[in-house]
């Protein structure tokens, strides 16, 4: 597998990735209508450094890089991942996590914070932990989960100096 810097054509393999991810309604904000032109600004806006996983010519996961706030906090980062659902399991995200914490790292990032990890995202909540994320707070039933109701979602930080 290989991670590189995605470009706008890269679009037309992210798209149905990203449909995939969110038509469940239950690890993401978006809903399952979100339209290519609102996904396409997500990943490829003003400012976002997006990276596509490659594995035999198959782009099978993607992650975006952004400063977590401007100015005063520019100096932490923020990340979102996705990871095809017929990848998932194979190590994807976990090599995504690694490769986006050196790019951080890289980019004069201090830290890296996500602001919004669905509490019931087990997987991700502990990919996360195994990287060396702590929860640093829990923000009560923010999520409407289609098939659960109202959870939590943490927010999630590390320092990028080991």
């Amino acid at each position: 597998m290989n991670i590189r810097r995605a470009v706008e054509s890269d679009f037309g393999a992210m798209w149905p990735i990203f449909q995939k991810v969110v038509s469940d309604e239950a690890t993401y904000v978006f809903a399952s209508d979100t339209s290519y032109e609102d996904a396409f600004a997500y990943w490829f806006g003003p400012g976002v450094s997006s990276y596509v996983a490659v594995d035999d010519g198959q782009i099978v996961g993607m992650y975006k890089l952004i400063p977590n706030q401007r100015n005063l906090g520019n100096h932490v980062a923020n990340a979102s991942f996705m990871v095809s659902p017929g990848h998932s399991g194979k190590g994807i995200g976990q090599t995504m996590g690694l490769h986006c914490l050196q790019e951080a790292r890289k980019a004069g990032y201090e830290a890296m914070q996500f602001n919004f990890v669905i509490s019931t995202n087990e997987a991700a909540v502990a990919l996360w932990q195994k990287l060396g994320f702590t929860i640093v707070g829990t923000l009560p039933k923010v999520f409407r989960h289609q098939k659960l109701g109202y959870v939590d979602a943490y927010v999630m930080h590390r320092f990028l100096t080991d």
